[in-house]
């Protein structure tokens, strides 16, 4: 049986590689992370695109904020709208459910899709979604830093707001160990 894929198996937009590379040196070393992580002044293009989303305990997942370039490609204002109401059909019961996984493994997903206007216009989408640190208690907060980046098409859009999502991919938290553990037990009788 084949390991299961993870974003490494696939081609990523450098902003996402940046922003899980982030993720992963604060969950690995917090007190650490403001002295050696990369500065928001480096990275304005990811800034703008980034969003934080929250269950609300109704099944919705709620925009706590947006940065300008999300709210200006998406043509609203996104505070209290719920995410999954960007997704139609099947898609929206698909991103349920990855949402519940990142949510209950604990680390970062990838959304590969499309961004369709009204008029039916289209750019390739990708959206990646992470869970904010526990808290003090040691509980997971069911809220996600995202990152809404575009991979292509935008001038086809010619300035008109996205509507609706579909979903080409997902790629689930990657729950494997690091490496590999062994455990040798031995008994004399």
């Amino acid at each position: 049986m084949e390991p299961p894929l993870n974003m490494e198996d696939r081609s990523i937009h450098p902003n996402t590689r940046i922003l899980l590379d982030a993720w992963r040196r604060m969950n690995a070393a917090p007190e650490e992370f403001s002295l050696h992580g990369p500065r928001a002044n480096e990275h304005p293009d990811l800034l703008t695109n980034l969003f934080v989303i929250q269950a609300t305990g109704d099944g919705a997942w709620e925009f706590r904020s947006a940065g300008d370039g999300l709210r200006a490609l998406l043509g609203r204002e996104l505070a209290h709208h719920d995410f999954l109401t960007l997704w139609t059909g099947p898609d929206r019961a698909m991103m349920t459910g990855f949402l519940e996984a990142v949510h209950m493994d604990g680390g970062p997903g990838v959304i590969r899709g499309r961004g369709e206007t009204l008029t039916g216009q289209r750019a390739e989408v990708e959206i990646t979604v992470m869970p904010l640190a526990e808290s003090q208690s040691g509980s997971r907060e069911n809220r996600f830093l995202g990152l809404y980046q575009t991979l292509g098409g935008v001038p086809t859009l010619r300035g008109r707001p996205i509507w609706r999502h579909r979903i080409s991919m997902l790629v689930p938290p990657d729950t494997r160990p690091e490496s590999p553990a062994l455990k040798v037990v031995s008994s004399n009788d």
